[in-house]
């Protein structure tokens, strides 16, 4: 089970043209948003990634002006893990859970879920809030993943999880967001 505690969110490339070519792209930012609203609730650290910004463009609007407190690790590997301050702020965030989406699902995403699964961290891909180009090519990274061990989660499920009671102070903001 997921704990707010142990759980940090990785944003990966939702930038430029592409995030508006990806399959269900629309629908992807919406539950983005949603879950980065969420984590920011619920308090967990959020680390957000840019692919090679000066080419494929800045993050879209809808998601950089909900993370403008924090700036965006610019990255020229695919896989994230290979970039050193992207791992430091891994390291900083002292988690050892993390909950990843973004574009594209079967390669920035894959890579850098991949090395952190490596590495001994806990992953839980978002799977209603990854893309690619189409519909094939993220079915064949959540296939991929899974069979390494990283475990499968959706906006709803994960959110929940993190909240775990209705009680909890975050819970109507968390209910709000999915309503």
């Amino acid at each position: 089970m997921l704990s707010k505690e142990s759980t940090g969110l990785i944003i990966i490339d939702i930038q430029g043209q592409l995030a508006r070519l990806v399959h269900d792209s629309d629908v992807l930012v919406s539950n983005c948003a949603k879950l980065i609203k969420g984590a920011q609730v619920l308090g967990l650290p959020i680390l957000w990634l840019e692919q090679n910004p000066d080419k494929l463009g800045s993050t879209v609007d809808e998601l950089s002006a909900l993370l403008a407190d924090q700036g965006a690790i610019a990255k020229f590997t695919f896989d994230a893990g290979e970039e050193p301050q992207f791992m430091q702020a891994v390291r900083t965030a002292n988690v050892d859970t993390w909950l990843i989406c973004g574009i594209e699902a079967h390669i920035c995403v894959y890579q850098t879920a991949s090395h952190l699964q490596q590495l001994g961290f806990k992953v839980q891909l978002v799977c209603d809030c990854i893309s690619s180009r189409t519909l094939a090519n993220k079915d064949l990274a959540i296939t991929k993943l899974v069979n390494l061990g990283v475990d499968v989660s959706g906006l709803e499920m994960c959110l929940y999880e993190l909240v775990k009671d209705c009680r909890a102070v975050e819970f109507k903001d968390i209910l709000n967001l999915i309503r």
